[in-house]
């Protein structure tokens, strides 16, 4: 049987994650008291083929007997039941403003407390959790198809999963330099397709801008090194326990070029599926709104 405990902070994803793993298959149960945990998994075990899949949802709304957790894991180790643990991480900006846009208390904030104040001492809680989890996946910047794609990679196709998701995006400097980008990268020095009337109005989606954009031998010597720089530095940071990696490629207005290369560099690291990888182009529509202004 494989057992899969789903857990991980508070607005992260665990409920849409559960619910995922059941439309594959899998008999889940959400906010099961930590005490009947080695209960259950023994029932399954012993139910033979009847459940074969089963998934848990456990987290900080158990309350006083979330700390047993460390002890029941203890326990289901050593009677050799084999488990894994997925576990659901997201920034605290994006878990702040996804309790705001629900209008829901955190569970260790309550009523009066602060959201952060919350959110702080479950990241604290849940650190033994996080140490022993098998899969970290981070959905600050992941929408809901991209998450259920890499359920799917996990507990579906099994194929093996690194804990890295990547984000690459292309940007305009004129707009700012994205805040939680981890790596950035200047294009500004190639053929600007601006100044080409009939490729003005068009973006790097389109295939003239990036014929015109790639037919630079820069363009092509820069993606190239870009390429192998990035896949030399992706097991390092998968090493190092990184779980989520984002790449900004910048031009002027974020249109054009930058949007060749992000596409372009996207394409080359999407070969390689042992991680989670997307791709968004955050200002490839300003240009047209500030004109319409």
């Amino acid at each position: 049987m494989r057992l899969v405990i789903v857990t991980g902070m508070s607005g992260a994803g665990k409920s849409t994650a559960l619910k995922m793993l059941e439309d594959v298959g899998y008999f889940c149960v959400d906010n099961l008291p930590v005490p009947l945990i080695p209960k259950i998994a023994d029932l399954w075990k012993a139910s033979g083929a009847e459940i074969s899949k089963a998934a848990l949802g456990v987290d900080i709304r158990s309350g006083q007997s979330f700390q047993e957790l460390h002890k029941v894991l203890d326990e289901l180790d050593e009677a050799k039941l084999r488990y894994e643990i997925l576990y659901l991480e997201s920034g605290d900006d994006v878990l702040i403003k996804r309790y705001k846009e629900t209008r829901r208390f955190h569970p260790l904030a309550g009523s009066q407390g602060r959201i952060e104040d919350g959110i702080r001492e479950e990241r604290k809680r849940l650190e033994f959790l996080k140490e022993r989890a098998d899969y970290l996946i981070d959905t600050t910047h992941m929408l809901t198809r991209e998450l259920k794609a890499e359920l799917n990679k996990i507990f579906v196709e099994n194929k093996e999963y690194k804990n890295l998701y990547i984000s690459v995006m292309s940007f305009g400097f004129k707009y700012g330099i994205p805040a939680d980008a981890d790596l950035v990268f200047d294009v500004r020095f190639l053929p600007n397709p601006y100044y080409i009337e009939d490729l003005r109005p068009k973006t790097g989606k389109d295939k003239e801008v990036r014929d015109y954009v790639m037919s630079s031998d820069a363009a092509v010597v820069f993606l190239e090194k870009l390429v192998d720089m990035v896949e030399f530095l992706i097991p390092n940071y998968v090493q190092e326990g990184k779980t989520q990696l984002v790449i900004a490629v910048g031009c002027t207005g974020g249109k054009h070029r930058s949007v060749t290369l992000a596409s372009a560099l996207y394409e080359a690291l999407g070969k390689n599926d042992n991680y989670g990888i997307r791709i968004e182009h955050r200002d490839i529509g300003k240009d047209a709104i500030t004109k319409a202004r």
